[in-house]
């Protein structure tokens, strides 16, 4: 572990609009992993409760509604990635931290193209972690926001309650997805680069692979544009941009 450089008291608070506390589940089959991470993360002023198999993660899930899930990979049960899917079909849009020992960037990625949407490995810095989970839940709309809208042709985003609308319908979408069409939507009527997507949205070097932009470009396309007019286009050698469809 690294010297720490912040108190998570440094950080600013995050709660709901009602005042109640942030919730975190963490989820890990090394007992001392799952208590340091929990330490923290109570020290952010958190309500957090602990698992250490697949079937309970799941089953504290249902109970506990947490804003935020930290994921090991493998555990006892099923592995991190199906308590994920698991959780996301009652709970679909709660985001994921995989904390994990496995460290290839094919891992990384496969870890973010099955639903995840941060990743640190172990050993892990507990104020990286911290940070991390702290910009997911920020990322989430699980606090209260002022409110304000993206509107590009008939293509509507509600940044306070984080919701979605193409012609008037809903459109339902993961964080990770929200996050990569906010910044295209922010971007509007310009072209952005794999790049640049890739350190607006995910915050990784990816030593080149921009496999995961790729996805999730895929992934938002069928939600945004199927059966409509396209608003996402490539450009090939450049990148992608969104702009109100004709």
């Amino acid at each position: 572990m690294s010297n720490s450089r912040f108190t998570p008291s440094q950080l600013p608070r995050l709660e709901h609009p009602d005042g109640t506390s942030i919730r975190a589940l963490v989820v890990d089959d090394e007992p001392s992993l799952a208590e340091l991470v929990s330490m923290g993360a109570r020290m952010l002023g958190w309500d957090v409760r602990v698992a250490h198999d697949g079937p309970a993660a799941v089953q504290e899930a249902r109970s506990f509604s947490p804003d935020v899930l930290v994921l090991d990979w493998m555990l006892p049960g099923f592995e991190g990635t199906e308590v994920l899917r698991k959780v996301r079909a009652f709970q679909p849009g709660v985001p994921a931290l995989f904390l994990t020992a496995k460290d290839a960037v094919e891992d990384r990625i496969e870890g973010l193209s099955l639903g995840g949407d941060d990743y640190v490995t172990k050993p892990f810095s507990l104020e990286e972690v911290l940070l991390r989970l702290h910009r997911l839940v920020e990322r989430s709309g699980a606090t209260a926001a002022n409110s304000a809208e993206l509107v590009v042709g008939d293509l509507v985003m509600d940044l306070d309650m984080r919701e979605v609308r193409r012609a008037g319908e809903a459109v339902a979408l993961t964080a990770t997805e929200f996050d990569l069409l906010r910044y295209l939507m922010e971007n509007a009527r310009r072209v952005m680069s794999k790049n640049q997507i890739l350190d607006s949205v995910w915050q990784y070097d990816f030593g080149g692979h921009a496999n995961i932009v790729e996805l999730y470009v895929s992934y938002l396309r069928k939600k945004i544009d199927a059966g409509r007019e396209p608003m996402i286009h490539t450009v090939r050698g450049a990148g992608y941009v969104l702009k109100p469809a004709p």
